[in-house]
C-alpha cells in the first residue's frame, strides 16, 4: 500500500498514478477485510476503485494533459511537501489518540466494522462532513467541466 502510495506521487504519468491510486485503494480495502470490516472492504472497492477512478480518469482524458507542460518539481517545494506530510501526520497521531481515549469500550466494539455503528455513525455524528463531502465532489465536477469547455468562438 504504501509502494503504490509512493508511485501515486513519484509517477510523471498521471494515468499512471492514477492505476496506483486504484491499486492503494483495493489495499486499503484488503486491511478492511483483515480488520473484519467487510462491508466497508465491498464499498471501499465498489465505490472508490470503481466510480471514483472512472471519474479521475475521465478528468484526465478531458484535460488533455501533455508531458511538456508539466511543471518541474523544485527543492524548497519538495521540502515544504514534506513539511506539511509531518505536520498534517503528528495532527492526525494527536487526534487518533483523543478519538481513542474519549471512546468506551462498547463504543469500540461497535465501530469495528458493523453496519449499523457505521450508519449511526454518519448519519447522526457526521452528517455535516458527509454532505460537505458531496458539495466538494459536486463543485470539483463543475470545475472539471469548466476547465475542459472549449472555446467556441
Amino acid at each position: 500500500m504504501v509502494g503504490s502510495a509512493v508511485g501515486v506521487i513519484a509517477n510523471k504519468n498521471p494515468v499512471a498514478s492514477a492505476m496506483n491510486l486504484v491499486l492503494m485503494i483495493i489495499s486499503i480495502a484488503g486491511l478492511f477485510v483483515l480488520l473484519g470490516a467487510y462491508f466497508l472492504a465491498a464499498v471501499q472497492v465498489l465505490v472508490y476503485a470503481g466510480a471514483v477512478m472512472v471519474l479521475f480518469l475521465f478528468i484526465i482524458m478531458l484535460l488533455d494533459l501533455k508531458a511538456e507542460e508539466q511543471a518541474t518539481m523544485r527543492p524548497l517545494g519538495i521540502l515544504g511537501g514534506f513539511l506539511l506530510v509531518l505536520l498534517f501526520g503528528v495532527g492526525f497521531s494527536l487526534a487518533v489518540k483523543a478519538m481513542d481515549s474519549a471512546l468506551s469500550k462498547e463504543q469500540k466494539a461497535l465501530s469495528v466494522g458493523g453496519i449499523k455503528a457505521l450508519g449511526e455513525l454518519l448519519f447522526a455524528n457526521y452528517s455535516l462532513a458527509f454532505e460537505v463531502v458531496g458539495l466538494l465532489l459536486l463543485i470539483s465536477m463543475v470545475g472539471v467541466i469548466i476547465l475542459s469547455k472549449k472555446d467556441l468562438e
